[in-house]
């Protein structure tokens, strides 16, 4: 991803970024993305093998 920062200072030292709006929605949806994994291996980490059920096993229950 390419993006176009345009900087804004004060006090002579660089303290803001300007962005295109639709590279900052890019970038929201990307970091967005990026926590949902963290969050889906946090989840895959805490669970114990004994909750999990095996596909076939499910797939029996409902008979698919």
């Amino acid at each position: 991803m390419e993006i176009h920062p345009q900087y804004i200072e004060h006090n002579g030292k660089q303290e803001y970024v300007v962005l295109p709006i639709h590279e900052f929605q890019k970038m929201q949806e990307l970091l967005e993305d990026a926590e949902d994994l963290l969050l889906l291996r946090a989840a895959k980490t805490e669970s114990k093998p004994s909750e999990r059920i095996p596909l076939a096993e499910v797939m029996k229950e409902f008979r698919l």
